[in-house]
């Protein structure tokens, strides 16, 4: 049965859905039997239904046919509020007035919502995330790397320090100074004999033959300390010296200074006040040699009684004493490793000590007096004679690797020639760079060969006297020599011209050329 044939027919009239007249398309009367229950159910589903907000349209038209659809739905509401509406009136007029008082999305917001789905959002927030951690990852790849080549570096390195087989190639890069580079600091009465660097190379300690020792500023030149010669004898002096220092020693931790004299004393400072510590006694003869074990605080000791003597500073106490030079012993160096060498002057050896087994070796190859000797490294030493020889030496040969005769040239009448005394040696610490002094006015650096089987002559400085002491800086960066009219060990002959003083001469480096394409 259809619907109007259930109704009386006197009862049939048309009705006009009010709440709904105002939107477009929902005008409409059900005065027709031909309009059915379905159309009217369908055309109420469509208009509550929430219309999907499309991409607007862009111009004029799209703008004001936005404004007029807006107008049209505010007059609807208006006229279902004043005519009573039911429930249905309320909730459109509400729905219109909450779409036209929310804040409206850009164009571009609204493009990216359609371009971009919550998914596709996602992945890509995703793909970013991964991509910045393995970014981060990578630089701490990188990281790690670089500081595994540095601690491998490092650790070949001290392992090859240890073996006596470190030989960093730095002698060609030197260059030979300009004489008015050189720095000379004056202060001593008579010849400078020997001189020590603190380990941070900010200061030097020089002795001289006027039994005065002082600390000087490497920066500025100036004197920081003065230890004053003492008067034998005489009660109530400060502590120091009254007869020539021969030799000086500085702790690897610049707490201690030792120097020894011809009074048979050894004393110990506080290298950074200068404040006198202790006094060692027990050589029966002139200390000649002195020097700490790399890392502690033991001191090894040599004097002209042909013996080595070993102490421990920290605790002020002599430990031991070793024997076996036939002649006074002229100087004494030290490494890491518990053992020292010795230049044994007139007997013509040179002799490593090895402290714990109470044993020797024995070096030969000089002809002359063996007066100075320094380590290169733990298993090489360069050695200098008054018979003008340099020698390099390695602990597995009883010979010398390279012996470099008449190193620093011939003095006296033709026919009548004496090789000029090589008074002074010293080495840069695992290095090739060597350098020789002597009275011939001139300082000579040395290149060693590979294996240390050569001697090559690099350049000379010009420095008017006797070299008495020769060290180079930690870093490299500058030698200071110490000047005297008057050989260390005595009083042979006198340059009047030269001057008792400590020079500081800088080594610059040439620089290194870069390679093709960097």
């Amino acid at each position: 049965m259809k619907l109007w044939e259930a109704v009386p027919s006197g009862l049939w009239e048309p009705i006009r859905v009010w709440s709904l007249a105002g939107l477009p398309g929902f005008s409409r009367h059900v005065s027709s039997p031909a309009a059915s229950a379905a159309d009217i159910v369908d055309s109420m589903s469509a208009t509550a239904a929430p219309r999907k907000r499309g991409k607007p349209a862009s111009g004029l038209g799209a703008s004001a046919g936005a404004g007029k659809r807006r107008r049209k739905a505010d007059s609807a509401g208006a006229r279902g509020k004043a005519k009573g509406g039911g429930k249905m009136n309320e909730e459109i007029s509400s729905d219109s007035e909450s779409d036209s008082l929310a804040p409206r999305k850009t164009e571009e917001e609204e493009e990216e919502e359609l371009e971009e789905t919550a998914q596709e959002k996602k992945l890509r927030l995703a793909k970013l995330y991964l991509e910045q951690l393995k970014q981060q990852e990578e630089e701490k790849a990188e990281a790690r790397a670089f500081e595994e080549d540095q601690v491998a570096g490092r650790l070949k390195e001290d392992v090859l320090e240890q073996r006596g087989r470190l030989q960093r190639s730095v002698a060609k890069e030197i260059q030979a100074p300009a004489l008015a580079d050189i720095r000379v600091l004056r202060g001593h009465q008579l010849s400078i004999t020997c001189l020590v660097i603190t380990p941070d190379d900010l200061a030097i300690f020089s002795a001289a033959k006027d039994c005065t020792i002082i600390k000087w500023s490497v920066e500025s030149g100036r004197k920081l300390r003065v230890i004053p010669r003492v008067k034998k004898g005489v009660e109530g002096q400060p502590p120091g010296h009254s007869s020539h220092i021969l030799c000086m020693a500085i702790s690897s931790d610049g707490k201690y200074l030792a120097s020894g004299d011809r009074s048979k004393l050894i004393l110990i400072w506080e290298a950074e006040s200068c404040r006198h510590l202790y006094t060692f006694t027990g050589h029966r003869d002139a200390v000649s040699g002195l020097a700490f074990r790399r890392g502690t605080h033991q001191l090894y000791s040599t004097s002209h009684d042909r013996s080595v003597k070993v102490w421990n500073v920290a605790e002020n106490s002599y430990v031991e004493t070793l024997f076996g030079h036939q002649d006074a012993v002229a100087a004494l160096d030290a490494l890491s490793r518990e053992c020292c060498v010795t230049a044994g002057g007139r007997d013509g050896t040179v002799r490593v000590w090895k402290i714990p087994e109470e044993s020797q070796l024995v070096f030969y190859g000089h002809q002359g007096s063996i007066d100075c000797v320094q380590l290169i490294n733990e298993e090489h030493m360069v050695s200098g004679a008054d018979d003008g020889s340099v020698a390099l030496w390695g602990l597995s040969k009883k010979r010398p690797l390279a012996l470099q005769r008449e190193a620093h040239g011939l003095r006296g009448e033709p026919g009548l020639e004496q090789p000029f005394w090589v008074s002074s040696v010293a080495a840069l610490l695992n290095t090739d760079l060597v350098a020789t002094g002597s009275h011939s006015s001139r300082v000579r650096l040395w290149q060693c060969g590979e294996g240390f089987r050569r001697l090559d002559h690099l350049c000379d400085i010009p420095l008017v006297g006797f070299i008495n002491s020769l060290k180079f800086s930690s870093a490299g960066d500058f030698l200071v020599a110490g000047v005297g009219q008057e050989h260390r060990l005595g009083r042979w002959w006198r340059i009047k011209e030269a001057r008792n003083s400590v020079c500081i001469i800088p080594l610059r480096r040439a620089p290194t050329p870069l390679a093709a394409g960097s």
